[in-house]
């Protein structure tokens, strides 16, 4: 059947048609009238999987965990009016984490744009710098010209290659509607094929020059004083294996952050991979000489005292090497940038560079990462607080098991006490922005992009903002999710900071204990629960769940003044061990 009696039908299957032959397999739609075709269109595409999300502001972050699972494009679907404004918090994440979104906010017709019609707003470029692109597409109609039919299909192509670029990272789309936004009656027809074949899209590489090589080996070469700092966002795929060996050619430790893709995996059976630089930096100083030399790969690291080390201890040379070209460099210690493909460069070095022996440097700093780990272990194994949770938790999971952290306080806390490990887990954050909003949408995204299981440890006051969310493990029928729940009852990462000095107006307007009984939560979701008040019971509970299929709360009720306690009688007794 045609559907060239409504051109809204039409273009919309056109421009979905064009999305599945590009390669998009996944879209989360909060429901609308507006975006009826758009709609439509998707749900009657067989290639495209369809989750619903009853609100715009958990749909678009459940896309955000989608993405980031997948690495691939999700688009998001939206009716009109401030549905579209509920979008932008995910997408400044996706900008900031370059995780490709294609944002497609349905609208009203020109001509009623600025006339004070109802649910209309400005909808055109709304997310500003935001996106990689942005495009006010061109309102349908029967009597198009063949060119503007073409530029429908091509539009899709673009806006899904744009997302999934180089430069990965959100699109949007924005598509005026004139009534009718549906058919004139049921059934709904049959979905039209292409008028003409899909755009063709391929990818290459940046593969790093003889000259770039050359560079960086010959000041390689120079010094054995030498660290590779790995942040946030590195790459995937043959990255870890390379890095590997280029660690091992240079014997340079690895600094590695726990949303690296370092930390855990094949490079840890190097020996050379560190994570306990959070305890034993304190202050911005360390046990050894200023490195000559520092390799980084990926975003700026998450740890304050890693930073603070590298202002005091600043490096003759900083090499930066990302292949996005996207400077992450807060400190302005950069003095090589290079882009070109993260592994390629660490296999072209190792192919250029002499094999190089252990060294003094490399010895003194793999003993007080050794000594350091140690005493951590120890001391979570006789104190119950927030980061021995956190290890405990990144301790008792299985091979392949994927874990989203909180902002806040539990990232720091994984930083912290998330010991290297050669067990492949995959670790997801939102440190785009940092934000605390999305949380437990973008994880449970991540959870649908697969069987394997999903841990989410996240705070209390970041858990609140997203609750929900909660309801797409019920719709998506979400049973590998394990929730871990710390609950210190309130902001507890302000009292880290000076203002924590001064009450009042401290606990009222930073600390806000709220006294939420959570389990209450997990009774209007239909979602197991259980609360561990010790280290035995917590122990069993996510053992269990590592082991069920069913989505479960694990609240543990903390004190987040003994915690901060716990936190630096911990540092100071690594301090006091390895400080000459």
């Amino acid at each position: 059947m045609s559907q060239s009696s409504n051109p809204n039908l039409a273009w919309a299957d056109r421009f979905v048609n064009e999305l599945a032959a590009c390669g998009l397999r996944a879209v989360c739609i909060a429901p609308g009238s507006r975006s009826t075709p758009l709609t439509l269109a998707f749900s009657r595409q067989p290639d495209i999987n369809v989750y619903l999300q009853h609100d715009e502001r958990s749909a678009s972050f459940f896309a955000l965990g989608l993405a980031l699972a997948t690495a691939r494009p999700v688009a998001l679907v939206c009716t009109s009016g401030t549905a579209a404004a509920e979008f932008h918090a995910a997408v400044i994440e996706a900008y900031q984490s370059q995780v490709p979104l294609l944002v497609l906010t349905a609208d009203r017709p020109h001509e009623v744009r600025y006339s004070g019609a109802n649910q209309t707003i400005d909808q055109v470029k709304m997310y500003g710098d935001h996106v990689l692109w942005s495009f006010d597409m061109a309102l349908p109609a029967n009597d198009a010209p063949a060119l503007v039919l073409r530029s429908v299909q091509t539009m899709a192509a673009r806006a899904y290659a744009t997302a999934n670029g180089l430069v990965k990272g959100p699109v949007h789309l924005n598509f005026p509607f004139r009534p009718p936004l549906e058919p004139a009656a049921p059934p709904l027809p049959t979905i039209e094929p292409l008028s003409r074949p899909a755009v063709r899209m391929t990818q290459g590489r940046m593969v790093p020059t003889a000259e770039q090589v050359n560079a960086i080996a010959a000041v390689v070469e120079q010094y054995e004083r030498g660290l590779i700092l790995c942040g946030p966002h590195c790459p995937g795929g043959a990255f870890p294996q390379a890095l590997a060996a280029l660690a091992t050619a240079t014997g340079y430790p690895i600094l590695a952050d726990p949303l690296s893709g370092v930390r855990f995996g094949v490079a840890v059976e190097t020996g050379l991979v560190c994570g306990g630089y959070e305890s034993y930096l304190r202050g911005g100083h360390a046990p050894w000489a200023t490195p000559d030399i520092v390799i980084r790969f990926g975003a700026v690291p998450t740890s304050k005292w890693l930073n603070s080390y590298l202002t005091n201890h600043p490096p003759q040379h900083l090499i930066h090497i990302r292949d996005n070209g996207i400077w992450a460099d807060d400190l302005h210690l950069v003095t090589d940038f290079v882009q070109a493909d993260a592994a390629a460069t660490c296999q072209a070095l190792v192919e250029q560079l002499p094999a190089r022996g252990g060294s003094a440097w490399t010895e003194a700093i793999l003993s007080v990462e050794s000594t350091s780990q140690q005493i951590v272990q120890q001391y979570c194994e006789e104190h119950f607080f927030d980061g021995a949770i956190v290890r405990a938790v990144v301790e008792a999971l299985p091979a392949g098991t994927r874990l989203m952290i909180g902002n806040s306080l539990p990232v720091r806390h994984l930083d912290q006490f998330g010991q290297p490990d050669s067990r492949s887990l995959r670790i997801f954050g939102n440190r785009g922005a940092s934000g605390i909003d999305g949380i437990t949408s973008t994880a449970l995204g991540i959870a649908a992009a697969g069987a394997d299981p999903l841990v989410l440890i996240t705070g209390d006051i970041t858990f609140y903002h997203d609750m929900n969310g909660l309801l797409a493990i019920r719709q998506h029928n979400l049973r590998n999710v394990t929730i871990v729940l710390l609950n210190n009852d309130g902001g507890s990462i302000f009292r880290r900071l000076p203002v924590a000095k001064f009450e009042p107006p401290f606990t009222p307007l930073f600390l806000t204990p709220h006294g939420l009984d959570f389990r209450h939560v997990a009774q209007l979701y239909g979602i197991a629960y259980s609360k561990a008040d010790d280290a035995a019971a917590f122990g069993d509970a996510i053992a269990h769940n590592m082991n069920g299929d069913q989505a479960t709360i694990i609240e543990v009720q903390t004190d987040g003044e003994t915690d901060l306690h716990h936190q630096q009688s911990l540092a100071q007794q690594i301090i006091e061990r390895i400080m000459p």
